[in-house]
């Protein structure tokens, strides 16, 4: 018997976008893509507009499971530890978990470009320059700036923050859409790679140039290069507004990031050539209406301060893999999608949260001796018992726990960690069994 597949649209062919096209296709699935802008491939490579990305287990896992992983690790740079610097110069690396863990370094055009290809591969069509403007709900169509309608059987939102499937599902039925616009934009730069290509600063590390209220970032590409992250607040004293001339920003970045400016060849002109992006967190009550669902950004965008927005956008797409049916099921889900959808929710609110509470550990406290004494405590109480305590960060990049039970034994743990940090000569002793035996009995 003949069993008609169902047709499925994706609205964006992001990174998440052009990965869910490949688990769907891979289910028997009638897959097209349909993207506003060009196809990036064909165009040259624009610095300035993109943070660096750190793939970690839980992105992995959801490329493993498609058959893919070796291929996007391919483009990857294994990074083990933060390497943070002093205004004097000082350096002080802490690892991110256990000596063999690590995140990767990915340059998202690169990859993004790989997923396209690999889902075109994988028999999936994606329009470009095929902007939707309108949506019919009650029949699954989509309208599109060349007049064109085409309907489906079901369609997936991945258009990003700025999601026009999010905007349309709202005004058809309120999805209590939050945003938060922080009040800090970051600038991309770039340190080249040495005249013989090579790294010219450690580049098993995230360097990190804490300075309070805001910071510097670098992550490493294979080609010897570093993407440089300024991340700065929008306005006030020290801020992208107050920096105007070439002077201003030679002069600020001599004063605040001495060791940085010897690395940056043409330092004012990569400054002022760059844009100034935003940074914020989007949430929404309710991911789904009739047959259209949003995935990834465009119902969780957040800050980059755990690397998890790629991450945790990858999940999705497994996770919603996990309760799909293949195409020859009458139904699109075999199980209750809306309380997947809730649980999933409450997880990527927590994901925010946690990536909001990092960008204040990672401007103000890296650089704080406190801070990273606590960190030395909590890794060694880790490494003698690993059944009864995971540090946070390791929670979140390193294993598959929900995110929300990371958040809260999280909390938990900065509990018992205040108590311990507040002991008489802690500097001195920290070390010790009697340090040990106290974590043990307060947990």
């Amino acid at each position: 018997m003949f069993i008609k597949r169902k047709k499925i649209a994706i609205v964006g062919s992001g990174l998440v976008g052009s990965l869910l096209s490949i688990y769907l296709s891979k289910k028997g699935y009638i897959v097209e893509i349909f993207e506003s802008r060009d196809d990036m491939r064909k165009e040259a490579f624009s610095a300035g507009r993109s943070i660096n990305l750190a793939l970690s287990n839980r992105g992995r896992k959801a490329l493993r499971e498609v058959g893919i992983e070796n291929k996007i690790m391919s483009i990857s740079v294994p990074v083990h530890k933060r390497l943070m610097h002093s205004i004097s110069g000082d350096l002080t690396e802490q690892y991110y978990g256990k000596k063999n863990q690590a995140i990767y370094s990915v340059p998202r055009k690169e990859l993004n470009c790989m997923l396209m290809d690999l889902a075109e591969e994988n028999g999936v069509k994606i329009n470009f320059s095929n902007k939707c403007i309108d949506i019919d709900f009650e029949n699954t169509e989509l309208k599109f700036k060349n007049s064109e309608r085409k309907k489906f059987d079901f369609v997936f939102g991945s258009d990003g923050a700025g999601s026009i499937v999010r905007k349309k599902m709202n005004l058809f039925s309120d999805l209590n859409v939050y945003t938060n616009i922080i009040d800090c934009g970051y600038k991309e730069l770039t340190i080249p790679p040495s005249n013989k290509g090579a790294w010219i600063i450690d580049s098993d590390a995230l360097h990190i140039w804490p300075r309070e209220s805001y910071m510097v970032m670098a992550l490493p590409n294979q080609d010897g290069s570093f993407t440089i992250t300024l991340f700065f607040p929008l306005k006030g004293k020290n801020s992208f507004e107050n920096l105007k001339t070439n002077s201003d920003v030679n002069d600020f970045f001599s004063t605040k990031f001495p060791d940085l400016v010897p690395l940056i060849p043409n330092l004012s002109d990569q400054y002022f050539n760059n844009p100034v992006s935003s940074l914020g967190i989007i949430r929404c009550d309710s991911w789904k209406v009739n047959n259209f669902m949003l995935i990834g950004d465009s119902c969780h965008a957040t800050v980059p301060f755990y690397g998890q927005g790629m991450n945790a956008g990858f999940e999705d797409c497994n996770l919603i893999n996990e309760i799909i049916n293949d195409s020859s099921k009458s139904s699109l889900f075999k199980t209750p999608v809306n309380e997947f959808l809730n649980k999933r929710r409450l997880n990527t609110t927590a994901m925010q949260d946690l990536s909001m509470h990092n960008f204040i550990v990672m401007r103000d406290k890296t650089g704080d001796d406190k801070f990273l004494l606590q960190k030395k405590i909590e890794a060694l109480f880790a490494e003698k018992n690993p059944t009864k305590w995971t540090p946070l960060y390791s929670m979140v990049t390193f294993s598959h726990i929900d995110y929300n039970d990371a958040l809260i034994i999280g909390k938990k743990q900065e509990k018992i960690m205040r108590e311990i940090m507040e002991i008489k000569n802690i500097d001195l002793i920290w070390d010790s069994q009697k340090i040990q035996d106290k974590i043990l009995s307060l947990l």
